[in-house]
């Protein structure tokens, strides 16, 4: 398969993503220095999320609104004053509007481009344009962590960097030649719809949120207040991605031969054992702790990819696109709670309450899972489609989807559950 097609476009999001995965590390640190108390770090996290999921409600709207070059140009813009902003205005407030502002804008960046990626793809090469761009997320991210070790987290540079960054991921999409994409659909947040249809899925997806919001926004404060530098702080972030990124793909085709709710509750299980772990060794040999970091994002990112797989095996091509944008809505609702509990906790416990947390709501996940396949009947592995890798984008990221048909009809008003059973839609 060629790339040429879609290259600009991986090559606008591999600069996008390394800069704002730089960005979500340093907010903590530079945080914590400046003496912002847990609750306001992680009230920084949540922002994000919150503008995120915003972001992936409106984005639509302004899209056809200006079209989608304009429509990427301002936002880009925008994130890259908000990112300079952080550095000028040091306030914890302050930051949350400019830290909402960049989740706004990342989920109209997301969506601009993961829609560009469908209109260049066919249903031949659908898959493999997925999994490229999925490989180059989790690269990017990942590379991001180890511009921490460039300057101090307390001075301007690194932010003038990700600014940078940001600015010139414009300049692939602003120059390529290919044709705009059709209008984007926005995704309509049917929560009991969605529950009716597979309440491990929407279980999951909100456990996800809680914990990996929890994660992003508080890790690296979490890391300082273990003794860590700053290049082990990256080290520990991009090793946490670095396991998500391994496991999730053989974690996936288990779940192809086995009820995949099963998978899920174990790596609901494995992850809390790491977790708690982590919480009770996190002052330990650095060595120690990479590895249950390892473990914690190896069995952590995958439980997303899994939900959305459990539910798309329970509707119609047709409404995968919906169900699967809703799931991702669910998600971000967890990630805005998640950071502010987990940081409430963590004042009042301590920096190991963060993953005293994520066990307590990885257990509460297989608990919950376990309570449901008591409940409903197993579905055949032949009935079942192929685990496809996904990670936190944008609804349109679903449009990409192998399992997903070309277009997006109008979602049927029933689907069968999880037990077989059709839900009227509320």
């Amino acid at each position: 398969m060629s790339l040429a097609p879609v290259a600009a476009l991986l090559l606008s999001v591999f600069i996008l993503l390394v800069g704002n995965g730089l960005q979500g590390t340093i907010l903590p640190i530079r945080g914590d220095i400046e003496g912002f108390n847990a609750l306001e770090i992680g009230g920084i996290g949540a922002a994000y999320y919150l503008g995120f999921t915003f972001g992936c409600l409106a984005g639509p709207v302004a899209i056809r609104r200006v079209g989608h070059i304009r429509a990427f140009a301002a936002l880009a813009a925008i994130a890259s004053a908000s990112t300079m902003l952080h550095a000028i205005i040091v306030s914890p407030f302050p930051w949350y509007i400019f830290r909402c502002l960049t989740g706004v804008c990342f989920a109209g960046l997301y969506m601009i481009i993961e829609s560009w990626l469908n209109e260049r793809s066919t249903n031949e090469n659908r898959g493999q344009i997925l999994s490229i761009y999925q490989c180059v997320n989790l690269t990017a991210i990942t590379g991001g962590q180890f511009l921490l070790n460039i300057a101090s987290p307390a001075g301007f540079e690194l932010f003038a960097i990700v600014t940078v960054l940001i600015a010139l991921g414009l300049v692939p999409v602003a120059l390529t030649t290919a044709s705009a994409p059709e209008p984007i659909q926005r995704t309509r947040l049917r929560i009991r719809w969605l529950y009716g249809i597979s309440p491990v899925a929407v279980l999951g997806c909100l456990a996800v949120g809680l914990t990996n919001g929890a994660f992003w926004g508080m890790a690296p404060v979490f890391a300082r207040l273990s003794g860590l530098g700053v290049s082990d702080i990256a080290l520990f972030i991009a090793v946490t991605i670095l396991g998500g990124a391994l496991l999730q793909l053989p974690l996936g085709r288990i779940s192809d031969y086995f009820d995949r709710r099963y998978v899920l509750i174990a790596s609901c299980i494995f992850c809390a054992a790491a977790g708690l772990a982590l919480a009770l060794l996190g002052n330990g040999s650095n060595t120690v702790r990479l590895m249950l970091a390892f473990l914690f994002g190896g069995f952590a990112f995958p439980i997303y990819a899994l939900s959305i797989a459990h539910a798309n095996d329970h509707v119609e091509p047709d409404d995968r696109i919906s169900v699967s944008g809703g799931l991702l809505l669910i998600f971000g609702i967890g990630a805005v709670a998640g950071p502010i509990i987990a940081s409430s906790i963590m004042t009042i416990v301590g920096h190991h309450a963060l993953f005293f947390f994520t066990a307590a709501i990885h257990m509460a996940t297989a608990g919950f899972a376990l309570y449901r396949i008591t409940r409903s009947t197993v579905l055949p592995a032949e009935e079942r489609d192929n685990f496809v890798m996904a990670n936190v984008s944008s609804p349109a990221v679903f449009q990409i989807d192998p399992r997903t048909p070309e277009t997006e009809p109008t979602p049927d008003e029933t689907a069968p559950s999880e037990d077989g059973a059709g839900h009227n839609q509320p």
